[in-house]
């Protein structure tokens, strides 16, 4: 029986690396990118232009997923962005942007593939968290991109209680700082051995996935930070 996964932000460094770790692994993968982007993704079964802050694109695609492919293994929810400022730097218009990124973007995909879990009575959501959403001391200069992570944090939460009596898991990836060349490039002096690389977060959703012991799981990747 095919295995399927959906990834959301596909084109991105970890988007990357977790869909060339599912296909290694057998999964069927189902990418989205970012609709006009120019992007590719070169191991993905199907690639969809989509953008998953649009509730109404969101639904659309859902409903052609369903006729499609039937079930969904998991979703790896890989939109994001990110964001500076305290909270006397930070308007409502950073808050919309950061919501919008991390947040709408994670509850648009859980609203419409809930049901297709609950039909199914299995599935994954694999959410990504942010260790400044946890620790309010690291979150204080990050306060937009915290309080979003913290409503992604808050959703894993009501959709394991949505789910509690189902196969139906929702997993919470934590990391400090994903080593990728952007996140290089803005903080040269840094130790880049102690950051957490992208392929390290996809063989613990792959882990967690194939885990079945592991229920609501938070893991907290800190690397050496």
């Amino acid at each position: 029986m095919e295995r399927n996964i959906i990834v959301t932000g596909a084109a991105g460094n970890l988007g990357k690396a977790v869909v060339e770790k599912f296909k290694r692994e057998g999964y069927r993968v189902i990418a989205t990118i970012l609709p006009d982007s120019g992007d590719e993704v070169e191991e993905a079964d199907d690639v969809y232009e989509l953008d998953v802050t649009d509730e109404k694109a969101v639904a659309a695609f859902a409903s052609e997923y369903h006729l499609q492919y039937g079930e969904v293994d998991a979703i790896g929810l890989l939109v994001g962005g990110y964001g500076k400022g305290g909270i006397e730097q930070t308007g409502l218009e950073d808050l919309e942007k950061m919501f919008k990124l991390n947040f709408y973007s994670a509850y648009n995909m859980v609203k419409n593939f809930l049901p297709v879990m609950k039909k199914a009575d299995f599935g994954n959501f694999l959410f990504m968290g942010a260790r400044p959403a946890l620790q309010p001391e690291d979150g204080k200069g990050v306060v937009a991109y915290a309080l979003s992570k913290s409503l992604v944090d808050e959703l894993a939460k009501y959709v394991a209680e949505e789910a509690k009596n189902s196969k139906i898991r929702a997993h919470v990836f934590v990391p400090s700082i994903i080593d990728t060349p952007e996140n290089r490039e803005a903080m040269p002096d840094s130790e880049f051995s102690n950051w957490v690389s992208p392929s390290e977060i996809a063989e613990a959703m792959h882990f967690a996935i194939n885990s079945p012991g592991l229920r609501n799981t938070t893991f907290k990747m800190y690397g050496g930070i």
